[in-house]
Order: structure tokens, then sequence, then C-alpha cells
């Protein structure tokens, strides 16, 4: 037998103030994705009704909320402004939405304002199709409380090597589901570990949310750079703190960078560090030595930075 909110949505549902008894419109896909479904086990765990809706067919969409009167919306944010908008270009009332739960994608802070102008109060949270629940938000504007239920690390992208909290890096999750664990996925987001504990009272720690993807390969002059080169390349060399690989497109042709911290700059130092990336990543690059603390914390290993007329 299934075991109730496998996917452990139900917490995140509740700290948005889903209660039982409420009717939920659930507008994530059912079709080829589990989105639908982590929701719809979720919103069952707190015995609340479900509509599920699914997405497009916006007008049909707006009727259903007039008719069957649900109080929360669950989906990706962009649909339900077009919900919105729909009933509005309709002139039918579906303000009995009064929460919102959304994922799947940004939601940008002036979007989060147009749905408390409407009278929604509207979280975000974070879940994969392989994990389940991840990270889900207690309050708005506040990060993102990891769920109980897995274990979640900030890795340095192209690596298995922790960074310090608050520094942007790749999110790795373990979860010891009995019937699907995963040990260290990589996610591919890229998010950093929140300073101190949530206002709400929840004792886990918490995630700034998503900051782009960790996948940063690029290809240099014909050959494919992988984070997992660059890695090498620094760790070849115990003087360096930290890298990042810029790559520019100089004179019609590409320019690449490697910029390490460093407390011991010297001019053999940059020779060898050239050489290493050479032999790790095939093709010549330029080395400039800067001091701790230099480099920008936004998890790039590599930073693409091509601009071309």
């Amino acid at each position: 037998m299934a075991r109730s909110d496998y996917w452990r949505f139900a917490r995140a549902l509740y700290a948005t103030g889903l209660r039982a008894g409420e009717i939920v419109h659930n507008c994530f896909s059912y079709h080829l994705t589990p989105a639908g479904s982590l929701a719809d086990t979720g919103c069952h765990a707190l015995g609340c009704t479900v509509i599920p809706a699914g997405v497009g067919q916006t007008e049909l969409q707006v009727q259903t909320i007039h008719d069957l009167s649900p109080t929360c919306y669950v989906g990706t944010p962009s649909f339900l402004k077009i919900i919105l908008e729909k009933a509005d270009e309709l002139d039918v009332d579906v303000s009995c939405i009064n929460k919102a739960l959304v994922s799947g994608e940004a939601l940008p802070p002036s979007l989060r304002a147009f749905f408390i102008e409407r009278g929604i109060y509207t979280l975000q949270c974070y879940a994969t199709a392989d994990l389940g629940l991840i990270a889900y938000e207690s309050s708005p504007n506040s990060g993102l409380v990891i769920d109980e239920g897995v274990h979640l690390e900030i890795v340095r992208p192209g690596t298995g090597d922790l960074v310090a909290d608050g520094e942007v890096g790749e999110v790795v999750v373990t979860t010891l589901n009995p019937d699907y664990p995963l040990i260290r996925f990589a996610t591919g987001d890229l998010s950093a570990i929140m300073e101190g504990q949530s206002a709400c009272g929840r004792t886990n720690r918490r995630i700034k949310g998503w900051m782009g993807r960790a996948d940063q390969t690029a290809k240099v002059r014909g050959m494919f750079i992988h984070p997992e080169q660059v890695d090498r390349v620094v760790k070849n060399h115990p003087e360096v703190q930290k890298g990042r690989l810029t790559i520019e497109w100089v004179d019609q042709s590409d320019q690449m960078t490697l910029f390490c911290e460093t407390d011991e700059p010297s001019a053999s130092l940059s020779d060898s560090i050239a050489n290493s990336i050479r032999e790790h990543c095939k093709v010549r690059g330029d080395v400039s030595l800067v001091s701790p603390g230099t480099l920008v914390n936004d998890g790039l290993v590599i930073d693409d930075a091509r601009k071309y007329d």
C-alpha cells in the first residue's frame, strides 16, 4: 500500500495555510510529469479535496474556479497570473482563491506583489521529480526551509566539495526513501545556505532559493571545458583557494582566463597554473592571481561572458 504523502508535499501546503476540508485547484500537469501527483498526494494527506485541473483551457479554468470555489491554487505562478487576467477579461469572480503554493519557475517580487494585491497569500516551494519536496517557504521573502525528509548540501559545481554557508553552489540532496533511496543526488540547481533560523519558529536550515543552473559547460576553440576540469586545475595547486574561468570574445577569437584566489602570488605559480590548464583543459589559457575574497559569490566556476557583434 502506498504511503500517505509519499512526496512530503503536505508540509509546504500547510505552511501556505491550507487546512482540512478546503478545496484545491491543482494546475500542475498530470501528463508526462509527476508534478500534479506530487501536489495531489500532499493535499489528500491534509484532508483536502483536489480539482485536478492541469494546464491549458484557461476559460474553463476560470469557470471551474467560479463554480466550485476552491480556496487554494497550486501550480506555476505564471499560469495563475494568466487565469486571473482571463477572469478579469471575462468579468468572472474568482476571488475565492485566497492562497497559493507555486513552484516550477521563479517567483519575481513583482509577481508576488501582484498576487498579494488580489488578496492571494503566495508562497513558493522547491521540488524535483526524483526527490519530491526539497524546501519550502514558511513566510514570504525569508528563504526556503529545508524539508525534514532530506539531507541537503551545497557543493562547488563539478565537485563534491562543500562550500561555506552563504556561498553559492550546486544543491546536492540525499533521501533515504526505502523505495527509491538517492545518495548525494546532484540537482543541477544553484543555491546557498542562509544564516540563522526562520522567524516562523521552524528550526531546520534554510536555502536562498533557486539561483540558476550549475551546468556551466562551455566550448572554447572547438574543445568542451567542464567545471570538473577547472576543479582539477585548482586542486593541482594547494596555494589556490578558489578559481573561476572567464571566457570572452576578444579580437574575433576566444580568450580564456583562469582567475585564482591565493595568498601566495608569484610568476612561477602563474606559469605552473597555465601549464595545468593546457594539461587538463587541452587549450591554452591566461592566469590572473587575485586576493582571497575577490571573486564574485555566484556559484559560477565557468563564466561564459562572450558577446558577439
